[in-house]
């Protein structure tokens, strides 16, 4: 059998399907993804957003893609053949994968200017490029990456330049990732007993809904509604892309973001959060020509397998409203746990705050002054984190916690961190300390020194939990354990506890919070200004904004 070199870089023209790269879709009126995004017109309350449900399908030549029809219906394919557009209609069909070798081998390259765990520094990161004159392009090969444009650097000679010449500036970290390729993964479906070799096919089912069986150990079947796409990808792969109206949408979201055990209150507030964040986040996969994706770097999305009468309920009574601040949808961000403190946009994140996105104590109790007595220092968040009762989600099991890492482990995590993103201080052999050097006022560790045996490196924000494994958020402080010398003395720094609150960023609405405030009897209108103060539940409509780069 053909072994196949795995390509990460787009073999089809630049230009393919570039109208779908520059624009987005939303129930059927285009809308430019520039520094602005308009909402469509009142009566496109269900706009149609296009969502990867398989985002690199190719990386395995053995996987396979399932297509169904449910009982009683048919699945309809469209594609073209020699120019020509055909339909198939058949129950069933398979997706499969085959090695072509290129007639010479190929080098694929891009330039890397930065990488990063979340799309949002990744978007500050790209328009700091931007502003250098340097234009951007921003990309999901595995973790967000930001490369320099390759239509404007289209050639290995100035890509080299770019390379060396930034370098030279003190961007040490920017690198030149480049492969040659001697294959490349082809699709082909089956139906009917034929196979077709085609690198994109339109699926469409005659009752609305599709049976999906995506590959995986074991593989996962569910059943999706609106209409399937087949496409290639920039990574030299191919994306499976489910159209599908926003209702649709959040009836495969909400059930699996908060639960169908939330109090009913809960389910309402992540309904509107869901719905804002989609419209709000449809520029995130523009380079790949779709909108989202269907994991947890955007949200949890499983179709209709899953779905629940209370979730479907809450989403029905809250249809079409969306939060907004000065008529611009906000970054309706949400996690699972906050510790007790949610924390600002910009304790996580690079990049500018945003009003509504401010430390909000998580308590009906009024256990701490965060403006009198903030977070900042070590000595006031050992007492916060002290405190276990009384907070929202003091019952939950991720409220408090402590995890242990050894040098040894710290190690390892560092060095594949450093080695993946080719950091000059890669070939360091041994960790010597930690050290917290920075705090916001919500208690987010803002930057740790780790001291290596060639010198020093610096974690920032949301990088930290990317790297280093005990942390479960930024809410910590560290103590350091020892080895047992003689006599019972303290012997050799040997690792670090990391003690802390909470589970993932924390900013806007903490999900386990949410249950307490739901089963208070507040309602969502009233849990949604608790967490995001100053905004306002609108309808979608023309004179809202989705999304505008922010200043």
């Amino acid at each position: 059998m053909a072994t196949l070199s795995l390509p990460r870089f787009q073999f089809r023209p630049l230009g393919y399907r570039r109208s779908r790269r520059l624009l987005g879709a939303v129930g059927g009126v285009a809308i430019a993804l520039t520094t602005a995004i308009a909402a469509p017109a009142p009566a496109a309350q269900n706009p149609v957003i296009q969502v990867g449900i398989v985002q690199r399908f190719g990386e395995n030549l053995q996987d396979r893609i399932t297509l169904e029809a449910l009982p009683g219906e048919q699945l309809t394919l469209s594609f073209d053949t020699q120019g020509q557009p055909q339909t198939v209609t058949t129950s069933r069909v398979v997706i499969g994968l085959t090695p072509e070798q290129l007639p010479e081998a190929t080098l694929g390259e891009r330039v890397v200017l930065s990488n990063h765990r979340s799309f949002e520094t990744a978007e500050y990161s790209a328009q700091q490029w931007r502003d250098r004159g340097i234009e951007p392009e921003i990309a999901q090969p595995g973790s967000w990456e930001v490369w320099a444009n390759r239509e404007t650097y289209d050639s290995p000679l100035v890509r080299r330049l770019l390379v060396k010449n930034l370098q030279a500036q003190g961007f040490t970290e920017v690198f030149l990732d480049s492969e040659v390729v001697g294959q490349i993964p082809r699709t082909y479906f089956e139906a009917n007993g034929y196979r077709y070799g085609r690198d994109a096919l339109d699926i469409r089912a005659s009752g609305g809904r599709v049976r999906v069986t995506q590959p995986g150990e074991p593989p996962v079947t569910r059943v999706y509604g609106g209409t399937l796409r087949v496409q290639p990808n920039t990574y030299g792969t191919y994306t499976l892309v489910n159209s599908v109206p926003i209702e649709t949408y959040l009836r495969g979201v909400v059930p699996h973001e908060i639960g169908a055990g939330a109090p009913v209150p809960a389910i309402q507030a992540q309904a509107v959060l869901a719905r804002t964040y989609a419209l709000r986040n449809l520029r995130r996969f523009a380079i790949d020509d779709y909108e989202l994706c269907a994991d947890t770097q955007c949200q949890v999305y499983r179709g209709l397998t899953g779905t629940a009468q209370v979730t479907d309920q809450a989403i029905t009574s809250t249809q079409g409203q969306v939060l907004t601040y000065q008529n611009e949808l906000v970054d309706a961000l949400y996690s699972s746990t906050s510790g007790g403190v949610t924390a600002a946009f910009s304790d996580v994140w690079e990049g500018p705050d945003r009003p509504y996105l401010r430390p909000v104590v998580d308590t009906v109790n009024g256990l701490w002054d965060i403006n009198r007595y903030p977070l900042s220092s070590e000595e006031a968040i050992r007492a916060f984190i002290a405190i276990d009762k009384g907070f929202n989600e003091d019952t939950w099991q991720l409220f408090r916690w402590r995890n242990e890492g050894t040098l040894s482990e710290i190690t390892a995590d560092l060095k594949s961190y450093l080695g993946r993103r080719q950091h000059p201080l890669a070939g360091f052999t041994q960790v010597r300390s930690l050290r917290v050097s920075e705090r916001a006022n919500s208690g987010r560790v803002q930057a740790i020194d780790i001291e290596t045996d060639l010198g020093v490196v610096q974690l920032k924000k949301d990088e930290i939990v990317r790297v280093l494994s005990p942390p479960r958020s930024l809410l910590f402080y560290l103590e350091p354990m020892y080895t047992a010398g003689a006599d019972g003395a303290a012997g050799q720094l040997s690792g670090y506890r990391f003690v802390g609150g909470g589970w993932g960023h924390a900013v806007g609405l903490s999900q386990a919070g949410s249950y307490r405030l739901g089963n208070l009897g507040w309602a969502y209108p009233r849990i949604l200004q608790f967490y995001y103060p100053g905004t306002t539940l609108q309808p979608i409509g023309e004179n809202l904004t989705f999304w505008r780069e922010p200043s």
